[in-house]
């Protein structure tokens, strides 16, 4: 049988026990609340931090010689119209006369286009639509599948474009090909050695491709 004096042992026991969960309980507190903060912190994953391995922004496409594009004035069809960005990287429209388009974005130029316009009409609203791309190109010629002009809608490199080209033919030089580039007006040679970069040697010779270069598979 319990006793009186039992009973209220057992009620102390409970109510000490009791205290000190809940005295746990607020300590552990703080530190839940800066795990929780911590978890969505700025920087954090779960904040939607970049990760370390992300591949790079796709840069922005930038007008060139041969591009063919749609200039629209809003209310206003006589400036507006087809035209095809020149080798100097000029295009002409009514009134406007020569404006440079070659090495501008398509919002740049919109930009252009506007502040010439504002000469002439009230409230200009201009826009540019890219309708083809000619000045993106890679050039492979030799002993190659199929050689030709390839459209650089991403990054290649020398080894992508030989691929694109569908490979080197049985008896290509594949030691001595060559990147012919031009910059400034200028010449340049990089020499590639198919073999090598097979085989992992010297992989800095598969460069990436620019608009333009011509790769020589003798």
């Amino acid at each position: 049988m319990f006793t009186d004096g039992d009973i209220v042992n057992a009620h102390s026991l409970a109510w000490r026990l009791f205290v000190a969960g809940c005295a746990l309980m607020l300590a552990a507190s703080p530190r839940l609340a800066q795990a929780q903060t911590s978890k969505h912190a700025p920087g954090s994953a779960a904040a939607g931090a970049v990760p370390k391995n992300a591949a790079p922004p796709v840069p922005e496409y930038v007008i060139g010689a041969g591009d063919q594009l749609s200039i629209v004035f809003w209310r206003d069809k006589d400036m507006s119209g087809d035209v095809v960005v020149r080798p100097d990287g000029k295009i002409s429209l009514p009134l406007l006369d020569e404006i440079q388009a070659a090495g501008s974005t398509p919002d740049q130029l919109r930009e252009r286009l506007t502040e010439a316009a504002a000469k002439y009409i009230e409230q200009p609203n201009a826009t540019v639509v890219v309708k083809e791309i000619h000045s993106r190109n890679a050039y492979i010629t030799g002993k190659v599948a199929k050689p030709g002009t390839y459209a650089m809608t991403a990054g290649l490199n020398v080894m992508q474009l030989i691929a694109l080209a569908g490979g080197l033919l049985e008896y290509a030089d594949e030691k001595n090909i060559v990147v012919i580039r031009s910059d400034g007006g200028r010449q340049e040679y990089h020499q590639f050695n198919y073999h090598d970069v097979v085989n992992r040697k010297r992989p800095e010779q598969n460069i990436a491709i620019r608009p333009g270069d011509m790769v020589v598979v003798p």
